[in-house]
């Protein structure tokens, strides 16, 4: 019987595999047919506003987003001239920067909840070129009547702003560019700790360059690795010229702020809005220090003149791009890291879809029309989205709302604020870094969930902190991809059982093994960097050792073909001797040893968002000794009989990921050796995909058929139980299927399988065989599974719909 089937199994070995790989033309056709539908739908897709703001209901969603974009906008005008100050800019630029890319996200974005702006980590990394390309030496001349250095804040200033101006471009470029050639994924190799971590170091360089504005002193300025240290060591050192006037305004407005959004934190619920505590601060001081004199009086430093009305447009240097090429990149991968995060947290919140691509185009749009506006890059921000979605906004439409308040602000009101305290939007700043600062706590999160995850969360703080933010960036990339592959290298390896009158296979610190049947499980995928350090593995675990095995073999034949001689040539002596006998005489020696070690590996990739092609390998270990001078030919035949009755299984899975090239080598080299010693390996799980990618590669042939193929572990047990002559396994009939037929049934099955398919509702095994174009199942008697509402009662019909 088990010939008979191995046969037909052979026969079902030479038909194709049912893949069909489009050609080049086929491939391409789709994307160069033009049809009205689709030219639709790229305009929809290209400009999202078509498709939002011709259904926009002012009855449902007038009031809310209205609402929601006052709130935003009052928000808007703090931050704005806060954050300038880290991107060492004129505070004017940072409400430009409220104005412009907002209104470009509004008609490109896909996200309803976020709010497009400045934000503390873009701006200081912004901050951190243009203090670097135009420090306050290149703009300091001596005064020829006393001769001390006067600066030309005007200059430098303007200088800075083309600067800024320049690298936004730049950045929004990249953006345009990536999300053109649907590079949108890129933001899936910045891991959340990864992220988490690189903001809090970015955090800390905001705090260190808004402490001068705090005590009102000035420091030096050092750029490079360790920067920040030194900065923190010479604001030490001038500690005591701390101007007394702008600690106490600094104080008192932290201590004001502080409570006041504790306070909103407290009574959420009951608030209709949120006490706009910012912009009250910044109207309250203002008017302190313009009828206080603070500025002549007590040396407090203030914003100073801010002009009235927009930029007209201008081209950006471009003979910076050279400069700040490296810097801008790191700029658009941030910034678009933070927003489609938050974007996407919001769409799953509120049940829509942010595409990821047109995201980064709308960002890169923003950024790109904003920078001839003189504006600095910009992103999403926490604090103003939040706002946003809990007074009730729900489309873009929040986000005009919001730009018209800024607008009018920058026409009308900005002169105003002149004799704002600089320490006070320093302060604006300190406060709204409380959500970056609290992910701290992620330490001890982390600490009991995966320690690999917080290394990367320390190794990026620690190197964005001491390394700056470009070289921070670069560093943690890199370190994160060395623990990708570290733990590809350092995978953890366990010994499974089977959970008692089931099919699952799990831990032996629950569940005992099965009698002569080890199974062995690997955490990670089997590729071409830790092939070997797999096969190290499995070998100890198994206790198989191929090498020394194959040696004694060896040893064991060399050593039987001379004693084969010694008996040869003694026979030969006898029978001279002994011319009297008509027959010869056969003495029998017998020894017969098994070596077993089972193994069963089972691999398992944590990661969702790739796919791998998976395979699993059975291997039943046999070897024997003989030592035996002719055996009879019948004695022999038993003898095969009985070993295939009686030969223990050792079962191994290994995962294949999409390396297969380099594997296949090995691999052959598995059969070959193991073969040698007598153990013979199933392959057991492999997609369709990898049987194709092997069949391509001539990996089966007559000593490797697709016999061998199984769809389960469980399947490849009892098939191996069966082997062994366990005469309570279920019946097994191995068996390739195929797509169905044109004649409407599933070809390679047996008629049974087939009557068995069509009188039960297999539904699992439907989906299976549907899903598959070639795999090995086994056929036992199965009870009727429960028929699906949904889809059970269409079997039938959906076979005979779709013969062709």
């Amino acid at each position: 019987e088990e010939k008979t089937d191995t046969f037909q199994l052979s026969q079902m070995d030479n038909k194709t595999v049912f893949l069909f790989s489009p050609t080049l033309h086929d491939a391409l056709r789709p994307g160069v047919r033009c049809s009205m539908p689709k030219l639709k739908r790229s305009v929809l897709s290209t400009l999202p506003v078509l498709s939002w703001l011709p259904r926009y209901s002012v009855r449902d969603n007038g009031l809310g987003d209205l609402i929601s974009g006052i709130s935003v906008g009052i928000m808007h005008l703090p931050q704005g001239m806060a954050y300038a100050l880290l991107a060492s800019v004129p505070p004017v630029f940072g409400l430009y920067t409220s104005f412009y890319p907002v209104l470009v996200y509004c008609i490109l974005g896909t996200s309803r909840h976020i709010s497009i702006g400045t934000f503390a980590v873009i701006s200081i990394m912004i901050g951190s070129v243009t203090e670097r390309l135009a420090p306050d030496s290149d703009f300091t001349f001596l005064n020829g009547t006393n001769g001390t250095g006067v600066l030309d804040v005007t200059a430098r200033d303007a200088y800075r702003v083309q600067i800024a101006a320049s690298t936004t471009v730049l950045s929004g470029l990249f953006q345009v560019l990536l999300g053109m050639v649907r590079f949108g994924f890129v933001v899936t190799y910045l891991s959340e700790p990864l992220v988490r971590g690189y903001t809090t170091g970015a955090a800390t360089h905001v705090v260190i360059s808004q402490l001068k504005y705090i005590f009102g002193i000035h420091p030096a300025r050092f750029s490079g690795p360790l920067s920040q240290v030194y900065i923190l060591i010479d604001i030490c050192r001038h500690l005591p010229e701390t101007n007394i006037g702008t600690l106490v305004v600094s104080l008192v407005a932290l201590v004001v702020l502080i409570v006041v959004k504790e306070l909103n934190s407290c009574y959420e619920k009951k608030l209709p809005l949120p006490i706009p505590i910012e912009l009250i601060v910044i109207v309250a001081a203002t008017l302190i220090s313009y009828y206080g004199n603070l500025n002549s009086q007590y040396d407090v430093a203030v914003v100073g003149e801010i002009p009235r009305g927009l930029k007209s447009p201008s081209l950006p240097d471009v003979s910076l791009w050279g400069t700040v090429v490296g810097d801008a990149f790191a700029v658009a991968i941030v910034g678009y890291a933070i927003n489609i995060s938050l974007g996407k947290t919001f769409g799953l919140k509120h049940g829509y879809k942010v595409d990821s691509n047109q995201e980064l185009v709308a960002l890169g749009l923003s950024n790109t029309v904003g920078g001839f506006f003189q504006c600095y890059s910009v992103t999403s921000s926490m604090s103003r989205s939040l706002i946003q979605e809990s007074t009730g906004g729900r489309t873009q439409v929040a986000g005009v709302v919001s730009s018209v308040i800024v607008l009018i602000t920058v026409l009308q009101l900005g002169s105003l604020f002149g004799e704002l305290p600089k320490a006070v939007l320093s302060c604006i700043v300190f406060v709204n870094l409380k959500g970056m600062f609290k992910q701290y706590l992620d330490i001890p999160a982390l600490w009991k969930s995966n320690t690999v995850d917080l290394l990367v969360w320390l190794v990026t703080l620690v190197c964005t902190i001491l390394l700056n933010l470009d070289l921070g960036l670069a560093a943690s990339i890199a370190f994160s991809l060395l623990t990708v592959i570290f733990r590809t290298q350092l995978p953890r390896y366990s010994i499974l059982g089977q959970v008692p009158g089931t099919e699952l296979y799990l831990d032996t610190d629950t569940y005992e093994e099965i009698p002569g049947i080890t199974i062995f499980r690997s955490s990670t995928t089997v590729y071409y960097t830790n092939a070997e350090l797999y096969l190290d593995a499995l070998q100890k675990k198994s206790g198989v050792d191929v090498g020394k095995l194959l040696t004694r073999k060896k040893k064991r034949d060399a050593k039987q073909k001379r004693k084969d001689k010694k008996e040869e040539k003694k026979a030969k002596k006898e029978a001279k001797k002994q011319v009297l006998h008509t027959h010869h005489i056969y003495i029998q020696s017998y020894t017969h040893t098994h070596t077993y070690s089972p193994t069963h590996t089972y691999t398992y990739s944590p990661h969702t968002h790739t796919h791998t092609h998976t395979s699993h390998i059975h291997t039943v270990l046999y070897t024997h000794t003989y030592l035996q001078e002719k055996p009879d030919e019948s004695k022999l035949v038993q003898h095969k009989q009985s070993r295939r009755k009686t030969r223990p299984s050792y079962l191994t899975f290994l995962l294949l990921s999409f390396h297969l090239s380099h594997y296949f080598l090995s691999l052959l080299q598995i059969f070959r050796d193991y073969r040698e010693i007598d153990i013979d390996i199933y392959l057991a799980g492999c997609q369709v995909c990898v049987v194709e990618q092997l069949s391509r590669a001539s990996f089966f042939s007559e000593s490797i058929p697709k016999s061998r193929l199984f769809t389960t572990v469980h399947d490849a047990v009892l098939h191996s139980l069966q082997v062994q002559g366990a005469s309570d396994v279920p019946i097994y009939e191995c068996g390739l299927v195929s797509r169905p037929s044109p004649q409407g049934h599933l070809a390679g099955c047996g008629t049974v399988l087939q009557n068995q398919l069509h009188s039960y509702d297999y539904i699992n095994e439907l989906i299976l065989i549907l899903r598959s174009d070639i795999i090995s199942f086994s056929t036992r008697t199965w009870p009727a599974l429960p028929r699906c509402n949904q889809h059970g009662s269409h079997w039938s019909q959906f076979f005979m719909e779709n013969k062709k």
